[in-house]
């Protein structure tokens, strides 16, 4: 009898040991930083919507989006490029959306009408397609375009184009960007006879020009190959005036912070007409799925959203600078977990 209490006692302590470990292997996994309000990446804007148009159909179709609520009477133009096959804007529409509310004209220019389109036309579609976008812009009703404000935006294909496009945009009668954001880019297509779509001399961009190359440490597609080739024909420009980033994957919590080549892809429907490609076809409809799901998260706030916005701050109107070029701690910072763990930040400033 004396000795059931040290036993009662004994049962308690292991009860209270086992109710423990278990509360600690249940505990909520850390989760990835939310949008911050303000700042370059943010969800403030100065603008609550946007107006979309779509024009001319296959390889001349393009796309403006611009500022509403309120209209502005003019607006910097941002020229954004798709990667190879992402034939509807949808597939970037949060990104698109979040660049127009900040008070910028976006134009999309699709470049091929299908997946069959030969690389080589690639870069003349596009050319087009911008010339018909600014002529579109400076009639009738449209925000009109600031044409002494214009920066390129790419990824994948896209990040090689928005290369081609800066290069010879002063011999094709274009206005010259301020500023080019390079993301993730690859003018390679590896699965198919790895053709290639040529760059253009990149040296006949400005030195004056701001430029970000940034690559995913773990993106398996489009690696770094092109990104290392375009970044060392940019001898041109000092380097205080670009950068090559790498973001960088972070597992500490769920879902995983991945940087992959679906990194900035970031699905919002900005224009419901179906994408042609995913009609009939059972796995392009799953990656739409995943896409609308899972593709918008730190990566984008803090990783290519911020930079691209620091970028065309401090090319058009001269703030935002620690976020966009430099390797400081604006720039690296990628946010923190929900326990207060900070995110894996950006490698910035690495030799490529």
């Amino acid at each position: 009898m004396k000795r059931r209490p040290i036993a009662i006692l004994i049962g308690i302590v292991l009860s209270g040991s086992a109710f423990a470990a278990n509360a600690q292997t249940t505990q909520p996994l850390s989760t990835p930083p939310a949008q911050p309000v303000s700042g370059p990446g943010g969800s403030e804007a100065p603008f609550a919507d946007f107006v979309m148009h779509r024009y001319g159909d296959g390889d001349a179709q393009y796309w403006i989006f611009e500022p509403a609520k309120p209209s502005p009477p003019h607006a910097p133009v941002i020229i954004f490029c798709h990667g190879w096959s992402a034939l509807t804007p949808n597939i970037y529409g949060a990104w698109i959306k979040h660049i127009t509310r900040r008070g910028n004209i976006v134009i999309v220019p699709r470049y091929q009408a299908t997946i069959h389109t030969r690389m080589r036309y690639f870069t003349p579609n596009a050319i087009s397609a911008v010339k018909a976008a600014l002529a579109e812009l400076q009639s009738g009703s449209h925000v009109k375009p600031e044409l002494d404000h214009v920066a390129i935006v790419g990824h994948s294909m896209g990040g090689a184009m928005a290369m081609n496009l800066a290069a010879l945009a002063r011999a094709e009668g274009l206005p010259a960007p301020w500023a080019i954001c390079c993301v993730e880019p690859d003018n390679v297509l590896r699965n198919v006879n790895n053709a290639q779509m040529a760059l253009a001399d990149l040296s006949a961009i400005s030195p004056d020009t701001l430029v970000q190359v940034v690559v995913g440490d773990d993106d398996r597609l489009a690696g770094d190959e092109t990104a290392k080739t375009i970044y060392a024909q940019l001898s041109q420009i000092p380097l205080d005036k670009k950068d090559y980033i790498t973001l960088v994957s972070d597992y500490h919590g769920q879902p995983a912070l991945k940087a992959n080549h679906l990194a900035p892809v970031a699905w919002e429907t900005v224009d419901p007409e179906p994408d042609p490609t995913i009609v009939n076809d059972p796995k392009r409809q799953a990656v739409r799925q995943w896409m609308v799901e899972n593709s918008i998260d730190a990566m984008d706030f803090f990783g290519t959203w911020k930079l691209f916005d620091g970028l065309t701050d401090a090319a058009f109107y001269g703030k935002n600078v620690r976020y966009a070029l430099g390797n400081t701690a604006e720039q690296r910072f990628m946010g923190r977990w929900s326990d207060g763990t900070a995110v894996e930040e950006m490698r910035v400033g690495e030799e490529p």
